[in-house]
């Protein structure tokens, strides 16, 4: 999903630093083998997800949702030396996939995968995070914030995907669509909690940056 016009947002990406070779192959694999390629972060996301990675320069990066494994080499980007990136997702399916292009990777030893329930998997990770990514699915993004939260080191960063859900947020409200709901009442959480400062940026389906005080 795009907001801005789409002359503009060609510029946008014309005028941005281009994505790695080696996510270039995962994207093109992403699309030619799996379900869904459209939640792939792709290009532009990508290089937004490196540049943040990079400005934090974390030590422990936690993602929820690793798909195919593009963000996660994205956000590696930005490791600190001897940093380490969790990644988890639930499609055991992807795992083989992940694997292939993790190993190919300069981060291949910095990265842990887990494939199983975020929910269960988080609590046994005994780390405090410098960066979160939550991309995984929406009807838990209360859930995977209230969960985190603790465990967040002051002044670390959690980033949110599809937060703009294609533009539903600011639509009249399905009861029956779950995943609005949880994100509508995700954002007010976000924008009201004090423990965090938030901005939501209109990045391709939105992705909000909240800094823990």
């Amino acid at each position: 999903m795009h907001f801005l016009p789409e002359n503009i947002d060609n510029y946008v990406v014309a005028h941005s630093q281009q994505e790695p070779l080696l996510l270039q192959k995962l994207s093109k694999e992403t699309w030619q083998k799996v379900l869904n390629p459209r939640m792939l972060s792709g290009a532009f996301q990508g290089r937004v997800l490196s540049m943040i990675s990079k400005l934090i320069q974390p030590k422990t990066i936690l993602e929820i949702g690793t798909y195919t494994g593009y963000s996660a080499l994205c956000l590696a980007e930005g490791l600190a030396k001897n940093g380490t990136i969790h990644t988890i997702d639930k499609n055991e399916e992807l795992e083989t996939l992940q694997h292939k292009y993790f190993q190919k990777s300069d981060y291949n030893n910095q990265i842990q995968q887990y494939v199983g329930n975020a929910l269960h998997i988080i609590p046994k990770i005994e780390e405090k995070f410098d960066l979160v990514f939550i991309d995984a699915d929406k009807s838990n993004y209360v859930n995977y914030f209230n969960l985190i939260i603790d465990k967040m080191n002051t002044g670390g960063v959690i980033l949110s995907d599809n937060v703009l859900w294609s533009g539903k947020v600011v639509e009249e409200l399905n009861p029956k669509d779950i995943d609005t709901k949880v994100l509508l009442e995700y954002n007010a959480l976000l924008n009201t909690d004090e423990r965090v400062e938030t901005v939501l940026l209109p990045i391709r389906d939105g992705l909000t940056i909240s800094r823990v005080k």
